[in-house]
């Protein structure tokens, strides 16, 4: 049975914003009572170093990348960029996903176990999993399993898949985490349709994935006007899983930033 305590928020943000916008933004994160925040990773932006702006800024909140693809980074590689930042291993949550490398499953075995012998042991590792098998891995290996684009009883399956890996392993299930995307506007609509539209043909996966869910363009996230519907949304979300990270759709300015921040607070 699902605990009664509230689910904690996170709130994601896109790598490579500038540095005094994601530590104002930071600061105010702490403030409003977020679990943690996140970055993503793009190949122009790198996600650890807007984590080391997040983390400069802060002095408790939770830190986390997700997701930086293997094929792209090597653990060592990993390991020598968090020390050489100066990020605190204790607030870390660092996610992995395979990217173009096949076979997922032992590349990302693999991955984890490099990451063990050269992360601090206090350093939380989470994998990105859409499908069951990824999730399973997840609850076997990982400390955290980052899900994307699916609605709440997809969560749900998806959680299940988690907990399954972790029973088989006789370990404690890890956390059940995933991105929400987020707009808050008077164009929310239209800004959350057009994030998905970009993730939709981003690659054989996504597309597969898109095409199993067979929902109106728009369907997976929360646009909303005023703070109560974006807290209604986030609700059917939240019963799902053990962290909701809101992912911000906005323009790249303070005032945009902040007010998703605020809207979608804990």
């Amino acid at each position: 049975m699902r605990p009664a305590t509230p689910t904690p928020r996170g709130l994601g943000i896109t790598a490579g914003l500038e540095s005094h916008l994601v530590r104002d933004l930071a600061v105010r994160c702490e403030q409003l009572g977020y679990h943690s925040l996140w970055s993503n990773d793009e190949p122009a932006a790198p996600g650890l170093e807007t984590l080391a702006h997040l983390a400069a800024a802060t002095a408790r909140i939770e830190l986390g990348v997700g997701v930086l693809p293997v094929d792209r980074y090597q653990p060592v590689e990993i390991a020598s960029e968090i020390e050489r930042l100066g990020i605190d291993p204790a607030r870390l949550w660092i996610g992995i996903g395979s990217g173009r490398v096949r076979p997922q499953i032992d590349v990302l075995r693999r991955a984890v176990a490099e990451l063990r012998a050269h992360l601090p042991p206090e350093t939380r590792i989470v994998i990105a999993a859409m499908r069951p098998r990824l999730c399973r891995l997840g609850g076997a290996l990982a400390d955290g399993v980052l899900l994307n684009w699916m609605l709440p009883d997809q969560l749900a399956e998806a959680r299940r898949w988690v907990l399954e890996g972790a029973d088989e392993a006789g370990r404690a299930a890890p956390i059940v985490a995933s991105y929400v995307r987020v707009a808050v506007s008077s164009g929310s609509p239209q800004r959350l349709r057009d994030e998905e539209r970009r993730y939709r043909t981003i690659d054989d996966n996504h597309r597969k994935h898109f095409a199993a869910m067979n929902v109106p363009l728009g369907s997976v996230g929360v646009a909303a006007s005023t703070r109560p519907r974006v807290c209604e949304g986030l609700a059917r979300y939240e019963s799902a899983l053990d962290l909701v990270i809101v992912r911000v759709l906005a323009d790249a300015d303070a005032t945009s930033l902040t007010a998703v921040a605020g809207a979608a607070a804990p």
